[in-house]
């Protein structure tokens, strides 16, 4: 009957609904630094079984193909693409990024271990001197790093070492090392605001080192790393999920046609 084609396309402008949440979050995030965009990926529901494939007949023949009806679409989860943004050159001594694979860890006490994770590299110094995000809530890097208050310039290698020139001194000293931190498997790891994301049980533990060793990307002064949302590919999203909810309200409005036909005959 048609209250299944009803139940069906409602399940998927439930589901079309959520997509439309999540593009439209990435297109807002376009100018965030550190950015990553997320996908949403569908899955079918379960299946009326009105006939088995691989049955005999009456004449010994088999069925060659089964009679499923599908119930629906529902989102099985969203994805995150840590696809590299593009560098934007600000020439500020504590913007940093990321090349390659990697993330900076910032001080969040409510996460697991007290630590979370991000792809911004917008630094900058509090009242005590010490690295912090450049957000309304100003997370302190860890580990932690205090640049001296009489420092006149800031350098940072491509291996993360931070060297500070004194005044009065002619050389440049090591005062630093930045650590960044690497996941089995980055996709699990669980959004929590402010671009930050925190440790979960899918991402694995945090294999936390020196940039530029093993799979660590190197370190970038100077640049941020840009948001990697594609906006053409967004704006397509949006046309594609568009048309999607104008075919599944056709087919509210098909069958919500046939029921109605339907009841008129028991007239």
């Amino acid at each position: 009957m048609a209250n299944i084609a009803l139940q069906s396309a409602s399940t998927a402008l439930s589901a079309l609904n959520t997509r439309l949440d999540v593009t439209a979050n990435n297109l807002a995030n376009i100018n965030t630094a550190g950015f990553k965009a997320s996908r949403v990926n569908f899955q079918d529901l379960l299946y009326i079984e009105r006939a088995q494939p691989g049955v005999e007949n009456a004449n010994g023949d088999q069925r060659p193909t089964g009679l499923y009806v599908g119930l629906g679409v529902k989102v099985s989860g969203t994805q995150v693409s840590f696809v590299q943004g593009s560098p934007i050159q600000t020439d500020e001594e504590l913007d940093v990024m990321i090349e390659g694979s990697g993330f900076f860890q910032v001080a969040i006490p409510e996460a697991p271990g007290g630590v979370a994770y991000t792809r911004a590299g917008n630094f900058t110094l509090n009242s005590d001197g010490e690295l912090v995000l450049a957000t309304d809530q100003g997370r302190r890097l860890e580990p932690n790093i205090t640049i001296p208050a009489d420092a006149e310039k800031i350098e940072i290698d491509a291996t993360g070492r931070i060297f500070v020139r004194i005044q009065g001194q002619a050389e440049p000293q090591e005062i630093a090392q930045l650590e960044t931190a690497v996941f089995v498997n980055p996709a699990g790891l669980s959004q929590v605001g402010e671009n930050l994301f925190v440790e979960s049980a899918a991402s694995g533990p945090p294999i936390t080192g020196q940039p530029g060793t093993e799979t660590r990307g190197t370190i970038r002064q100077g640049y941020l790393e840009a948001s990697n949302v594609d906006p053409t590919k967004e704006l397509i999203e949006l046309i594609r999920t568009q048309r999607a909810f104008e075919f599944n309200s056709q087919t509210i409005r098909t069958a919500d046609e046939t029921l109605r036909s339907v009841a008129q005959l028991r007239r």
